[in-house]
């Protein structure tokens, strides 16, 4: 896969669209999207309101889906809005991931760099290829949005 910048903005924008699908849903704007061979595998919105469950984060449906087809995902590229919380870094470890793609970072939650960065953790097996910040300033932008709209 061409990991040059062009191709990084061109799918975190779709991940984007996800995000934005999500808080018109009045769920918390975050989006997913997978990428194998630089094609679309699948993309995904958080649905925790609409499933009525924590689990139902962005990449937890975007696992759920591909768990079907394949167990392990080397060759795959997951670009994700908002840095992975612990839950879903879990899932990138244990599918054995190739890269993650993630907009920006969360201070709260965030374990790929935040408040910890579980994939650099030397106790797992597997550590993904990392890279940040791509469109950050649109996935901050939209979570603080949304969240102003709720105080």
């Amino acid at each position: 896969m061409n990991l040059n910048l062009d191709n990084h903005e061109f799918w975190m924008k779709l991940a984007l669209t996800e995000a934005e699908t999500a808080m018109q849903r009045n769920e918390i704007p975050v989006g997913a999207v997978l990428v194998k061979n630089n094609q679309l595998v699948c993309k995904e919105h958080n649905r925790t309101r609409e499933l009525n469950t924590h689990l139902a984060h962005a990449e937890m449906l975007i696992f759920q889906y591909i768990q079907t087809k394949e167990k392990f995902l080397h060759d795959y590229t997951l670009y994700v809005t908002l840095e992975p919380c612990l839950m879903c870094a879990g899932a990138i470890i244990l599918s054995r991931l190739s890269r993650l793609v993630f907009g920006t970072f969360d201070p709260k939650t965030g374990v790929c760099g935040s408040v910890y960065n579980v994939l650099t953790d030397k106790n797992f097996n597997h550590k993904p290829i990392v890279i940040s910040g791509i469109m950050q300033a649109e996935c901050s932008i939209l979570l603080k949005e949304f969240f102003k709209g709720k105080r």
